[in-house]
């Protein structure tokens, strides 16, 4: 690792950690009550936005309405969508003639973007039309990211001090989510990436002629629109079939540093501003601790195994796959990062990861993607998780199972436990049923340990609603597109609606004051043990068929045989 590496690593986590602060105060101020005169000027755009849709903006919501209009919302869109895809051939905006998308595909795609998934099954380029991918994904890249903050803004006012039925206004916290955050920050970073080199244009592809005297298509399109919100909204869609290894989506080393930072800025800032919503900042920062320790150990097990080398190759470290733009470091600490959450971008191949960097990738999904996570709903993940340790301890040292004063009883452990075991369900069952089928065989790129990791990966991926590929997988077929998208579909829907019936629950709870029987979750021991249950939670679940996949590959690596 050169100093390069290492100042690039240090730079990363100081930004991000200044980034928490400064983020998460200004989002605690857009979405608190409190009256903010510099948010005077885009709050005019709001109450006039309310008036022109009918939207009373101080009628509450209890959780079964604030879930059905968050529902019916998404579901519209997702029809939009789809129509969209398939009518593409006679749509304007496609000066490439592109024809409709096919059903199987349109309805994988469209399951995807809707979910903030963003699974790609196809090339961009050679798939989709300006139209469908500007007003199409774009758009929902805006509204599922601005969704998952909704889900975790509802969470936090279940911790209101007076019992309550309303979780506050869906209409309310989605528009101040678009107006107030993902808009102004979008245009921020799109001039960024453009300045850069990323390309943003409606002009057709440009036929180039190369040295050899070869005709070479290039494609274009208005990329850095959507490059930008597919990070901070930890969607992860790439414009083009590579992702972010493509020069017109990732031009330099400044933009994948950009890039970088922008996918994690936002789900490392909302614990900080959750805290601050709770009335409780260092409650905030317990839980932002907790996962940060997850993060940094993931990366540096998985710089570890890179910087090995590969037995197999006379020790040589693993550079295939990687752009040599960006080196190992900068490759690894994308692949940890966007696992890390549910962005889903790459600017490398994890198949050619190290096996063992490729199963910290892997685990980073199964797990849910509860370090930082998607915006909003790897907080919410995360919270799951606090309530299984708040009633585990509870128990164990005879002290009543209470979280911000509200008490964790049976109905809250049962919704929690169903949010974190159906996702891992999804994942082993669909697995089992890919790796003992021809279906699902047939579209293997490798066998052995990694062709299993191909399809460990790809149903983690789907299940938690990350969208990045493992690679080496055809996942273009009739089996993978059905099966994925209803795993896209039924990971959502948990993340959304078990945690919203939880909040619903603890709202119309009396808050108790802490006292001598309450066992304290503001300290680094409480951070301890909220990382002991989600390490032996996902451990049992999972390390068998882990150990089958990269441990077994890992092993025969340093015997110097691959797959």
């Amino acid at each position: 690792m050169t100093q390069s590496d290492v100042l690039t690593l240090i730079t990363f986590f100081i930004v991000i950690s200044g980034g928490t602060y400064i983020l998460g105060e200004y989002m605690y101020a857009v979405f608190s009550k409190n009256n903010y005169t510099w948010l005077k000027i885009p709050s005019i755009i709001e109450i006039k936005f309310y008036k022109i849709m009918g939207i009373n903006p101080d009628e509450e919501m209890n959780y079964k309405e604030y879930l059905s209009v968050l529902l019916i919302f998404n579901f519209i869109g997702a029809i939009v969508l789809l129509f969209i895809l398939m009518a593409q051939g006679i749509l304007p905006f496609n000066p490439q003639h592109l024809a409709g998308v096919p059903f199987w595909l349109a309805f994988n795609t469209t399951i995807s973007f809707v979910t903030n998934t963003n699974w790609q099954a196809y090339s961009g380029e050679n798939t989709l039309s300006y139209l469908s991918q500007f007003s199409g994904l774009t758009v929902h890249n805006f509204l599922s990211a601005a969704t998952g903050i909704t889900v975790l803004l509802a969470f936090a006012r279940a911790f209101k001090t007076k019992p309550s039925h309303e979780l506050g206004n869906f209409w309310v916290d989605l528009t101040k989510t678009l107006i107030y955050l993902f808009l102004p920050l979008s245009i921020i970073l799109s001039i960024f990436l453009i300045s850069q080199g990323v390309v943003q244009t409606f002009s057709p592809y440009i036929t180039a002629t190369t040295i050899e005297g070869s005709k070479q298509l290039i494609p274009l399109g208005p990329a850095a629109s959507q490059i930008a919100i597919k990070q901070l909204g930890t969607n992860g869609g790439g414009f083009f079939g590579v992702n972010s290894a493509h020069p017109f989506e990732n031009a330099t080393p400044f933009s994948n540093f950009l890039e970088m930072i922008s996918l994690l800025l936002i789900p490392a800032a909302l614990p900080y501003t959750f805290g601050r919503l709770i009335g409780s900042r260092r409650q905030g920062m317990i839980i932002w601790s907790a996962m940060a320790i997850l993060l940094i150990t993931g990366l540096g097990i998985g710089l570890w195994a890179e910087y090995q080398g590969n037995s197999a190759l006379s020790g040589l470290p693993f550079m295939e796959g990687k752009e040599v733009r960006f080196g190992i470091t900068n490759s690894v600490l994308w692949g940890v990062s966007t696992t890390a959450t549910a962005n889903g971008s790459v600017n490398a191949m994890h198949s050619s990861f190290a096996p063992i960097t490729g199963m910290i990738a892997t685990i980073n999904l199964m797990l849910g993607e509860i370090i930082y996570g998607g915006v909003g709903t790897g907080l919410t993940g995360m919270l799951m998780y606090v309530i299984l340790t708040v009633f585990i301890t509870g128990l164990m040292v005879g002290r009543t199972p209470e979280y911000l004063g509200k008490k964790i009883e049976a109905r809250e452990i049962k919704l929690a436990i169903i949010t974190i075991l159906i996702p891992s369900a999804l994942i082993l069952i669909g697995s089992m049923i890919a790796s003992t089928t021809q279906m699902g065989l047939s579209s293997l790129g490798n066998k052995g340990p990694h062709g299993l990791m191909e399809i460990l990966y790809t149903y983690s991926s789907c299940s938690q609603n990350n969208g990045s590929a493992f690679g080496g997988l055809n996942a273009n077929t009739a089996f993978y597109n059905s099966s994925l998208g209803i795993c896209m579909l039924i990971g959502r829907l948990v993340s959304i609606i078990f945690p919203l019936a939880i909040a619903g629950n603890l709202a119309q709870k009396k808050y108790t004051p802490p006292s001598l029987g309450t066992f304290p979750t503001d300290n680094m021991l409480f951070v301890t043990l909220l990382i002991g249950v989600i390490l032996i939670v996902g451990g049992l679940t999972f390390f068998p068929a882990l150990s089958l996949g990269s441990i077994v590959e890992h092993i025969l690596m340093q015997k110097g045989i691959l797959f």
